[in-house]
């Protein structure tokens, strides 16, 4: 089947899929590494054109997370899961409560936590069934929703961002564009606009387009004329795949710097965005500041010391900017080699070595 030779290049420790008629669950459960400690990843729920398209984004996913927390300096591996399904019309308890058992099976081998289309009431629904899942309600030690910290740690590698093209100080009078008005995108850009930033977004729900606007007096776009607007950075913060070949010549900004996930459709793409003289914040790096806010709940979750660690992206990002230089590389590719740096090292302390 295909399937399964798609399972064979991916080189992921454990695929698993999760099925039950009377919940309405269609599920993919992906855990690409355990070496620096348990996969963790949100759970992301969207209509896919297909159940190998399900596949591959569980897949790409769960491969980003790894990098993210190896580059994050965290203790944990990656993973992920996609529910099949429209989050605005499938949503239900014994959904949630049938993912959480599928969870639970696995023995503590993934963490899940919010993601594309779910929330706090759903993740409280997961763990009705199984400890394994974080991004819960402060009254059960969560962080409840880690747009904030997210946010806040956007805001730290902005500004590293800045000074890597010799601009600024500060953000205060410049021009950005947001894709995307989700939980991540909305506030990021109420970060921005109490920063001073003027902020043009969109979104293809045009009900949370207004909300933003009405909230945030920002300026909204089609969302296929985002592309187009003048700007300094241009934040990509909604599906992943939109920088390609097509998209990226429409760009007029000297940054991309955004919290969706896997924003190249393929990894050569960052070339087209260098050739055009745009500095590229490599996603996994720069949109830690989520799974930050989430990873602290599992030690006892404090919003100082998630606020404080997220202030750490700007040194992540400014580590990243110079492998590239010493390197003559991309700053995709200097973030790789960080994070598989730092997943060899530390996984050689256990004898366990896996990295792409």
């Amino acid at each position: 089947m295909e399937v399964f030779k798609a399972l064979e290049q991916a080189e992921h420790e454990q695929v698993s899929f999760a099925f039950d008629e009377g919940a309405g669950l269609r599920a993919i459960v992906a855990i690409h590494s355990t070496v620096l400690g348990p996969a963790i990843g949100g759970t992301t729920m969207r209509v896919y054109e297909s159940e190998e398209d399900a596949l591959e984004d569980a897949l790409r996913l769960s491969f980003s997370m790894t990098y993210k927390a190896a580059a994050a300096g965290l203790n944990f591996g990656g993973g992920s899961a996609v529910i099949m399904g429209d989050p605005e019309k499938d949503k239900t308890e014994l959904l949630f409560r049938a993912l959480g058992r599928h969870i639970a099976s696995l023995n503590g081998r993934y963490i899940t936590s919010q993601g594309l289309g779910t929330d706090v009431e759903d993740m409280q629904r997961i763990r009705v069934e199984t400890e394994h899942v974080v991004g819960l309600h402060t009254a059960y030690g969560g962080c409840e929703d880690p747009a904030p910290i997210a946010a806040h740690g956007a805001i730290a590698g902005l500004l590293a961002c800045l000074e890597e093209v010799g601009s600024g100080p500060g953000l205060s009078g410049l021009t950005m564009a947001v894709q995307g008005l989700g939980r991540a995108g909305a506030g990021l850009a109420k970060a921005l606009v109490a920063s001073g930033v003027k902020v043009i977004a969109c979104d293809f729900d045009s009900r949370v387009a207004q909300r933003s606007h009405d909230e945030l007096g920002i300026t909204i776009v089609d969302p296929d004329d985002i592309y187009d607007v003048e700007c300094d950075i241009w934040c990509p913060c909604a599906v992943g795949e939109v920088l390609n070949p097509e998209t990226i010549p429409r760009l007029s900004c000297r940054v991309v710097a955004g919290l969706a996930n896997n924003q190249l459709a393929e990894p050569e793409h960052v070339t087209l965005l260098a050739d055009r003289g745009i500095l590229y914040a490599p996603d996994f790096v720069f949109n830690s500041g989520a799974l930050i806010a989430v990873t602290e709940e599992i030690a006892g979750f404090s919003m100082e010391r998630a606020m404080r660690c997220a202030e750490g992206i700007y040194l992540m990002l400014k580590k990243v900017f110079r492998v590239a230089h010493d390197r003559g590389i991309s700053t995709a590719e200097a973030a790789n080699v960080l994070a598989e740096e730092r997943i060899r090292n530390v996984g050689g302390l256990s004898g366990q070595v896996r990295s792409r």
